[in-house]
C-alpha cells in the first residue's frame, strides 16, 4: 500500500526544546530532518548558486530574500531521501514563507500534513535559558536550578569557573522571544485555520513531551 508523503513543520519558541524533539521525531518517523540553518551552511560551504546569492545579501548585512530560502528548502525536499516526506525545523518563520512553501509543495502535489507546536510560557523559557552556566575550561553545561554543580560556580569535572553567555542573559532571551511572537507566532493561527496544528505542552519533562509528540504524529 502506498502512503502519501508526510511533510511536518515543527514549531516552538526559543528554548522550547524544539531541537531535541526534532532529533527524536526524526528517528521516530524515519524522515529526514530539514533545518534551515543547516541548509544555509551547506549551500554556503559548497558555494552553490543559491549559496552564492545568499552570501551577497549576507555580506551586505541584509536579510536573505524569501525566494532564495524557499529555493534552498525545495531543492532539499526534492532529493530522494525526502520521497516519503520530511520534518521541517526553523522554516517557515513568517506567513509569507509559509504561503510560498504551500504553493511550492502544491505544485508538486504535496501539502503540509501536520504542525506540532511546542508551547511553553515565556517566563519558563527565560528561567531555562538564563539559568545556564558553562565551564570556561571544558565547556561543560550546567543549570543553576535543573542541573547545578556540586559547588556553586565551579565545574565538577575540572574545577573551572562557570560563566553565563551573553546570549543567555534574561534581556537577550526576552528580545529573542519578542522576535518570535512578532514574526513567527502568527504561523500558529495560520496552520490552525488549515486544520493541521496540534499544540503540545512543552512545560514538562523532555521524555513526556516526546511521548505527547509520539501520540500526535501517530494519530495524524
Amino acid at each position: 500500500m502506498t502512503t502519501e508523503p508526510r511533510f511536518i513543520v515543527l514549531l516552538g519558541p526559543p528554548a522550547s526544546g524544539k531541537g531535541t524533539q526534532a532529533a527524536r521525531l526524526r528517528e521516530m518517523l524515519d524522515l529526514p530532518h530539514v533545518a534551515s540553518g543547516d541548509l544555509f551552511r551547506e549551500n554556503l560551504k559548497n558555494e552553490t548558486d543559491l549559496g552564492l546569492k545568499a552570501k551577497e545579501y549576507m555580506d551586505r548585512g541584509e536579510l536573505v530574500p524569501d525566494g532564495i530560502t524557499i529555493a534552498m528548502v525545495m531543492d532539499r525536499l526534492g532529493r530522494p531521501d525526502c520521497a516519503d516526506g520530511a520534518l521541517l525545523d526553523g522554516f517557515p518563520r513568517t506567513i509569507a514563507q509559509a504561503e510560498a512553501l504551500d504553493e511550492a509543495l502544491t505544485e508538486r502535489g504535496h501539502e503540509i500534513s501536520l504542525v506540532p507546536c511546542i508551547a511553553v510560557p515565556d517566563e519558563v523559557l527565560i528561567e531555562r535559558v538564563s539559568g545556564r552556566r558553562l565551564c570556561r575550561v571544558c565547556g561543560e553545561s550546567y543549570h543553576v536550578k535543573f542541573n547545578p554543580p556540586q559547588q556553586a560556580g565551579i565545574c565538577d569535572r575540572d574545577g573551572g569557573g562557570l560563566y553565563q553567555r551573553d546570549d543567555d542573559q534574561p534581556e537577550t532571551v526576552r528580545q529573542r522571544l519578542r522576535v518570535y511572537w512578532e514574526q513567527t507566532s502568527p504561523l500558529i493561527e495560520y496552520y490552525r485555520q488549515r486544520g493541521v496544528l496540534v499544540e503540545v505542552d512543552g512545560d514538562q519533562s523532555i521524555d513526556a513531551v516526546t511521548e505527547d509528540l509520539r501520540t500526535v504524529v501517530g494519530d495524524s
